[in-house]
């Protein structure tokens, strides 16, 4: 048995054109667009991949990308002023600053700095707990957001399907056991110090996997019959020197023994990027 590839930069791509079309038409009748405002401090290469590729999928959505270069040295209260010139700043609809932070700044006194009404990344406190409570006009995070369709691409009815997440981030495992809880899933949060992870693996009909460790879940552990989303994103050396990326799964065993599964590239990371739109674009519906 080979399992299905789910291809999340199809799917990505096919809401990128949907709100594009929806945009097209609102800025036809109203002579108004999204903006997407994104603040990055310092020269961390994978922050800057990470930001490039937002600002060229808000272009080709038709969202306005703002971007804001700062240098890492930046103090805590200077950037905190650079994020109030945007909460403040009707043009600006959405607001990211993207992770991580040089190590003298709290990240989340400035993730807690940014207007609810414009936090597209859904980090704000405010918007995890209508998340958590099942409150309907908040912000969902981005990356189990992108989560949750491509589950729902496999399984239109997850009620009563057995979810396990391994991982307790807020950015990533948090969220997502919220909105397989709302599912009517019943879910188990694991993580790398779980003792009996391989016999929750065989049990789960979903695994989302976000634990931050190269090829971490094997093959063997899974049950045959189960949709497999991995989040994680490493880069590790090969035999003759070079690259690539892995994620938390080990790909190549468990495309043996699952139902269908997320590859990495090509997954999970062009849905987080198209949930940010989609957030801004909803941010800019409930702003006019």
């Amino acid at each position: 048995m080979t399992a299905r590839i789910i291809d999340g930069k199809a799917r990505a791509e096919e809401i990128v054109k949907q709100l594009q079309s929806e945009i097209s038409s609102i800025e036809n009748k109203y002579k108004k667009k999204p903006s997407l405002a994104v603040i990055l401090v310092g020269e961390n290469p994978a922050s800057k991949v990470y930001v490039s590729s937002k600002h060229k999928k808000a272009l080709e959505a038709d969202i306005h990308p703002i971007q804001i270069d700062l240098a890492d040295s930046i103090s805590e209260e200077a950037l905190l002023v650079e994020v109030e010139k945007l909460n403040n700043n009707p043009d600006v609809n959405g607001i990211l600053v993207q992770l991580p932070l040089p190590k003298h700044i709290d990240e989340q006194k400035i993730i807690n700095a940014i207007n609810p009404s414009k936090d597209v990344d859904g980090f704000h406190p405010i918007n995890s707990g209508k998340l958590f409570c099942g409150i309907k006009d908040g912000f969902i995070p981005c990356t189990p957001k992108g989560c949750l369709d491509l589950i729902k691409i496999e399984c239109t009815d997850l009620s009563g399907k057995n979810a396990l997440i391994i991982g307790r981030s807020n950015i990533v495992g948090k969220p997502m056991s919220a909105l397989l809880l709302a599912e009517n899933c019943t879910v188990t949060i694991a993580h790398s110090r779980t003792t009996n992870l391989e016999e929750l693996c065989s049990k789960a009909d979903i695994v989302v996997v976000g634990v931050g460790k190269p090829n971490f879940v094997k093959g063997e552990w899974l049950n045959p019959n189960s949709i497999i989303i991995d989040v994680g994103i490493n880069r590790i050396s090969t035999t003759d020197g070079k690259n690539k990326l892995v994620g938390d799964v080990d790909f190549e065993s468990a495309k043996e023994h699952c139902q269908a599964i997320t590859p990495v590239p090509g997954g999970v990371g062009p849905m987080t990027i198209a949930m940010l739109l989609k957030n801004t674009l909803d941010a800019f519906i409930s702003q006019n």
